[in-house]
Formats: C-alpha cells, sequence, structure tokens
C-alpha cells in the first residue's frame, strides 16, 4: 500500500502489469489537485495524452475544461483527472477485461490517497465498471449513486460528445447539477 500520492505515481509509471506497457509511449497516471473532493475518471488515454503523459489533452480535454469553467471549476484547482487504464489501448480500443482489472489497484489507491466527495465517471467504460455493470449513459447520465460512502455521477465522456454533439445539452446539465452537489458537500 502506497502512503504518498508521490511514492503511488512512481510505481505506476513503472508498470507492466498488462500487454499495454508494450505499446505505451507514456503512462498516463492522472493530472490535477490531488487534495480535490472532485474527482473526474474516463476511460483511458487517446493517442495525444499517451504522447503527453497527461490526462484529457487533445480536444476531448479542451471540451472538458469549456464544461469545467461552464459551472466554475478549473482542472488545476477544483479536480483530479484519472482513467480506468493508465496506458493507450491500440486504435483508441475499449479496455479490455484484463488490462482494467491490471489497473484497478493504480485507480483504488489514487481514489484511497486523493479521498474525493464525488467521483465522475466519463463514459460507459467507467460507468460500468464503477458504478453497475448495467449502467447506461444515455439513460442514467446526470444520476447520482452512493457508493461505499462516495457519491457517484456518470456523464457523457467528452470524446462521445464530439461525436454526438446532440448530446452536449445533456452533459451542460449533468455539470449544473455536479456543482450544486458538489457545493452541497463540500
Amino acid at each position: 500500500m502506497y502512503e504518498n500520492f508521490d511514492e503511488l505515481r512512481e510505481a505506476a509509471l513503472a508498470c507492466r502489469n498488462c500487454k499495454l506497457a508494450e505499446t505505451r509511449r507514456n503512462v498516463v497516471f492522472g493530472a490535477g489537485n490531488p487534495a480535490a473532493k472532485l474527482m473526474f475518471i474516463g476511460e483511458g488515454p487517446g493517442e495525444n495524452e499517451d504522447l503527453q503523459g497527461k490526462p484529457f489533452v487533445g480536444r476531448g480535454g479542451q471540451l472538458l475544461d469549456r464544461m469545467l469553467s461552464h459551472v466554475g471549476l478549473s482542472r488545476e484547482r477544483d479536480v483530479y483527472i484519472a482513467n480506468m487504464v493508465k496506458c493507450r489501448p491500440p486504435k483508441n480500443r475499449d479496455p479490455e477485461r484484463d488490462e482494467l482489472d491490471a489497473c484497478m489497484g493504480w485507480l483504488r489507491s489514487q481514489v484511497r490517497l486523493i479521498r474525493p466527495k464525488i467521483i465522475v465517471c466519463l463514459g460507459r467504460v467507467a460507468g460500468c465498471a464503477l458504478i453497475d455493470p448495467g449502467f447506461k449513459v444515455t439513460r442514467q447520465h446526470g444520476e447520482f449513486f452512493e457508493k461505499n460512502g462516495t457519491v457517484m455521477m456518470g456523464t457523457f465522456h467528452p470524446a462521445a460528445l464530439l461525436r454526438n454533439p446532440a448530446n452536449t445539452p445533456g452533459a451542460l446539465d449533468d455539470f449544473v447539477r455536479l456543482r450544486e452537489k458538489y457545493d452541497e458537500l463540500t
């Protein structure tokens, strides 16, 4: 068990627990404020994230930043952002079960050290893994759940919003509800 964030990060950067380590350029550990009360968890790094070693730095990340700003939140100050898997799946495919399992210990340790009040699952993969295996983002986005004393919510992944902008108003409503819950709990 890791006692601090730096120790956890260093261990994760050396990870070879699954086949994704063979094709990655960088481990994308996470970014933001490790003392944040709000944590966002996506699916896995894309090409830009793999190149830079930081989560949500491409067009999806720019959209996420705008959505955070829309409700008065900042990536650097108010949130911590991580992914289900820390290495890019080839061709941006969904992470496979063994890859998710290999990274789950890293994510659990991040959550344990950050101790967020709210976790937001970005997209189907994170929602199914962390909220409920039957989670349907199109039907359940914006709903709050409680698991192990932590409030959780699922919403659309920013990359999915770029592909289907018709869901953006619903996602913005989710962020407004999220901000209300955040203000209530912090």
